[in-house]
């Protein structure tokens, strides 16, 4: 791409009459690249923080229109304490994502440490659902498990976290 850019600018220039066009260079693209899995984890964390800033921001506006229950996947009773604690928590999440995003390594290791705390808080429930057999409680607690595991374990591998210590 950058010798697409420089041919471009050599003819830009032989019309504009610049007799120094040979001497010019274009910079080359130091930042290393966001590796795919940070990216969809950083998606991840982005979009919990969005339906968490949502939600109360119409907690905070329209007050009953929607239950603090909605919140209960994602702040594990946390809820409770009311609207502020969904937008604190989205601010949380929206911080993890631009983290992530920058290939801080400080933010991973909060990454892991919220996947990690999820993954505990879960237990309890796939643990209850197994025992009620209650499969729609047990498939999403299970799949919120899994994916909280995922999260954890791609963030912990060493190419990955080579990354974020290249930076």
């Amino acid at each position: 791409m950058a010798s697409s850019v420089l041919s471009v600018y050599s003819v830009v220039a032989t019309f504009a009459g610049d007799e120094n066009q040979n001497q010019r260079t274009v910079p080359q693209n130091t930042q290393t690249p966001l590796p795919p899995g940070v990216r969809a984890i950083a998606a991840l964390y982005a979009l919990c923080a969005i339906d968490l800033g949502i939600t109360g921001a119409l907690m905070l506006l329209r007050p009953g229109t929607i239950s603090m229950s909605a919140g209960a996947p994602l702040l594990f009773g946390l809820e409770l304490a009311g609207p502020y604690m969904f937008l604190l928590m989205a601010l949380a999440g929206a911080a993890v994502a631009w983290g992530l995003s920058r290939l801080n390594n400080i933010t991973r290791h909060v990454a892991q440490l919220i996947a990690v705390t999820g993954i505990v808080m879960l237990v309890p429930s796939v643990s209850a659902a197994t025992v009620m057999v209650n499969t729609r409680a047990l498939v999403f607690g299970g799949l919120g498990i899994v994916v909280r595991v995922l999260v954890a374990w791609y963030l912990a591998q060493a190419e990955v976290a080579e990354q974020f210590h290249r930076k």
